[in-house]
């Protein structure tokens, strides 16, 4: 098979500036290793495929393997591989010997490699071969997946490992990467290029996520026939979070059912302008997928596309729903990596991984720009975690080999297999079994930029501002509409407040209205700190109840109020930004007496 001949200037022209300074990078060096991180949505698969293309004009290389997470990345890949000329077999099985002539290199799963890693070495070392490690991170997700591709492409003439999220969960070393000491003592991975969040953000290469966190009251009963009750958004133990967490997504309830209403309504919204707009579903596993599919039936009139990891025609489902203009697809695991559907502008993370890992690939789904002006929206629970992720889009992250994994980390192929299981029943395993008896939503607040914005009940004019942010602004227009709108909101409650002093004061509202304001109030300032000083809320929270009283799990009004009169009356005092609470919290808490 030949390469279709074509000059180096036409296989650089059309490149983004990040994709011509890395092939820039690479052969000034020519390096037989080389690590490219890539924010998701940043043109990884153009940048790999110009540069095999350029080794393959200059007889560096006489092959190519393509190394990926999954079935349908492989039939991606090769459909991207044959724009450059390159014919890639997707289907090539451990089986069958030797590749066809019509081709020049194949396509394979990390898993196909750990199934007989001798038939790659032997095809490695029969001709000069380029491996492209796609998501390069899944050759850790277990010891003996590692010490396979290891074995199988040693003898390669060049390996390009390509990730858009360069860490691990575990303390499993990643095969062809270096790892350097930092000045602790602690191995880092060391990239040869890098190109953040940040930095795509800016120049136009991804969309601004802007995230839509829902709070409410749930409460389940247990086998034992014990009910229990919490309130996600506020500090929880990691047991009551986690079974809150699952009420909330519990497709019996009612707070999934309101996130998905919300989550349409936002989407008739980005499809005033984007009318081939779409909108992903990311669901724990089939038996919820399934039933958000009958949910958003009822919201739409209209089914959904569900994508099962076990199913022969996911890719098809798949691709057909990315060159369509249907409203919604919903899946498990199975598009939160590599999968490319640039019209997704609106999310749903209906799942209780909380993975650093997952998480950012799963918003890097909805990230890929079209043109500029996108905005994509995602709607989660108002989880410490995920509110935490959501906040620090823009930090880099590395993969550390020098520590050990806390509890609540593990390697992501567990995650996969776990999800990927069926659940016939609510009680499968040695899940803690529960009936899910309510569950409402309401809007907690907004974040964008790392800066949170809003808050208020399910369906109030705060919930309906956000839902109706039009869906075509540029990076910076986003963050002045949201600046302005929390100055209005600001300017309105001062003039409240001066209002009620000057006015005879009137009775109170009922308690439950009370607590439920002085709640918003109190998370929307603690935000504001956790944001100022990188505290977790649960810790802020905690101070301040040694600060001011009240009881570990659902605080006494009286003490609510003080914590919120607290923090308000120091912000008001020394806040000289909208953006930034600027008050000495530590102070703070101890010029009060309890």
């Amino acid at each position: 098979m030949t390469v279709t001949q074509t000059t180096m200037e036409d296989r650089l022209s059309g490149l983004r500036a990040w994709q011509r300074e890395a092939f820039e990078e690479y052969f000034r060096r020519q390096p037989r290793d080389f690590l490219a991180v890539a924010t998701p949505g940043a043109g990884k698969t153009t940048f790999a495929l110009t540069l095999a293309s350029e080794l393959l004009q200059r007889h560096a290389v006489r092959a190519i393997t393509i190394v990926c997470p999954t079935e349908h990345l492989k039939k991606q890949w090769a459909e991207a591989a044959a724009r450059f000329g390159i014919a890639i077999d997707p289907d090539f099985k451990n089986g069958q010997g030797a590749l066809g002539r019509q081709y020049i290199g194949v396509a394979v799963t990390y898993a196909q490699v750990a199934a007989h890693p001798m038939l790659h070495r032997n095809r490695t070392e029969a001709r000069k071969t380029l491996v492209i490690f796609d998501e390069v991170h899944h050759a850790g997700d277990a010891l003996s997946w590692g010490d396979a591709v290891r074995e199988s492409f040693d003898p390669a003439t060049r390996r390009l490992s390509l990730t858009g999220t360069p860490f691990r969960s575990d303390i499993n070393p990643i095969p062809f990467v270096d790892y350097v000491q930092d000045g602790a003592g602690v191995r880092r991975c060391s990239w040869d290029y890098s190109y953040g969040y940040a930095p795509a953000l800016e120049d136009g290469v991804v969309r601004p996520v802007i995230f839509m966190a829902y709070s409410g009251e749930m409460r389940w009963r247990t086998r034992a026939g014990d009910e229990l009750a919490a309130r996600l958004g506020e500090p929880l133990t990691q047991d009551a979070l986690s079974q809150a967490w699952r009420a909330a997504l519990d497709p019996k309830g009612d707070w999934i059912k309101k996130v998905l209403q919300a989550a349409d309504r936002r989407l008739t919204e980005v499809r005033k302008t984007h009318p081939d707009a779409g909108g992903l579903v990311i669901a724990s596993d089939h038996e919820n997928a399934r039933a958000y599919s009958r949910i958003l039936r009822q919201i739409t009139g209209k089914g959904a596309t569900v994508v099962l990891s076990d199913d022969p025609t996911a890719s098809k489902k798949i691709s057909r729903f990315a060159a369509g203009d249907d409203r919604w697809m919903v899946a498990v695991r199975m598009v939160s990596e590599g999968v490319d559907v640039p019209r997704l502008m609106v999310g749903v993370y209906a799942t209780s991984t909380s993975t650093p890992l997952f998480f950012a690939q799963a918003i890097g789904r909805f990230v890929r720009v079209r043109k500029r002006g996108e905005v994509a929206s995602v709607f989660l629970p108002s989880v410490p975690t995920l509110l935490e992720y959501a906040g620090e889009m823009e930090r880099e992250r590395d993969h550390v080999l020098d520590k050990t994994p806390s509890d609540d980390e593990y390697p992501e192929e567990d995650l996969l297999r776990e999800a990927n299981k069926k659940k016939d029943s609510p009680d499968a395993g040695e899940e803690l079994p529960f009936e899910t008896m309510e569950s409402a939503a309401e809007f907690d607040r907004a974040l964008y930029d790392g800066l949170e914005y809003g808050g208020g009940a399910a369906g109030s004019s705060e919930e309906e501002d956000f839902l109706g942010l039009p869906g075509l602004l540029e990076p910076d227009q986003v963050s002045q509409l949201l600046r302005k709108r929390k100055a209005d909101i600001r300017a309105s409650e001062l003039k409240a407040k001066a209002r009620r002093e000057s006015e005879p004061e009137e009775e109170s509202g009922p308690t439950h209205e009370v607590l439920a304001e002085l709640r918003r109030e109190l998370s929307g300032l603690v935000g504001a700190w956790h944001h100022r000083t990188g505290k977790p809320h649960g810790v802020i929270h905690n101070e301040l109840r040694r600060a001011c009283g009240g009881a570990p799990g659902a605080p006494e009004a009286p003490c609510l109020g003080r914590r919120a009169e607290i923090v308000t009356d120091r912000s008001n005092r020394a806040n000289t930004s909208q953006d930034r609470v600027g008050f000495d919290f530590v102070v703070l808490c101890h010029s009060y007496s309890p």
